[in-house]
């Protein structure tokens, strides 16, 4: 019964945070609309900070498990991500990135939300340098990509369409084009050289 609690905790506030803002909800109603008391709420959570950091690490996990699975499914192309992200841009109550908002929102970087954000975004640019590098391009091109696809949300959010991640797509196209050829891919099945 404990854990569903804290899951319908974090369920709630997640909602909520994303489409509200961190700030503007307040625990009284984070209580009320998870149905769970004060004193359950105090058993799992030192208070609505703590709250908010376990909603952005499991919203951190959750973001890069779905990322990883969809560019797969797309053919696992670093390009894919700006296909995936156009799907999420056209989701009925899109509100951007919850960590560039969460980031927005707690502009002192010594927060723990913050950081937890912060490590969110170079998480996926570890993940973009992967992809490049399986591709055969530098995988320091990693930063541009994850400028692009933040730039990209902002500007889906404003605009309220999908339409940015196909203009970012189609400069990061360009970007690895005009970018000299990375690392060859590792051979999987290749045996490791030994020395004489």
């Amino acid at each position: 019964m404990a854990t569903h609690a804290r899951a319908r905790l974090l369920d709630t506030a997640e909602a909520l945070f994303y489409a509200e803002g961190i700030r503007a909800v307040g625990v009284e109603r984070i209580l009320a609309a998870s149905g769970v008391g004060r004193a359950s709420f105090y058993r799992h959570f030192a208070g609505k900070d703590a709250l908010a950091v376990a909603v952005l690490t499991r919203h951190d996990r959750d973001w890069r498990d779905w990322l990883a699975a969809r560019v797969a499914e797309l053919g696992g192309h670093p390009l894919a991500v700006f296909d995936a992200l156009a799907e999420r841009f056209a989701r009925e109550g899109f509100r951007g990135c919850a960590f560039l908002n969460t980031m927005l929102e707690t502009a002192d970087r010594d927060s723990p939300a913050h950081r937890v954000a912060a490590a969110h975004k170079r998480r996926v640019a570890g993940y973009l340098a992967g992809l490049l590098a399986a591709a055969g391009h530098p995988p320091a091109l990693a930063r541009q990509l994850l400028l692009l696809m933040d730039g990209a949300t902002v500007t889906a959010l404003r605009e309220g369409a999908p339409a940015p991640a196909a203009e970012a797509r189609a400069i990061a196209a360009a970007l690895l084009a005009a970018a000299p050829p990375g690392p060859p891919p590792e051979d999987p099945c290749a045996s490791p050289v030994r020395p004489a």
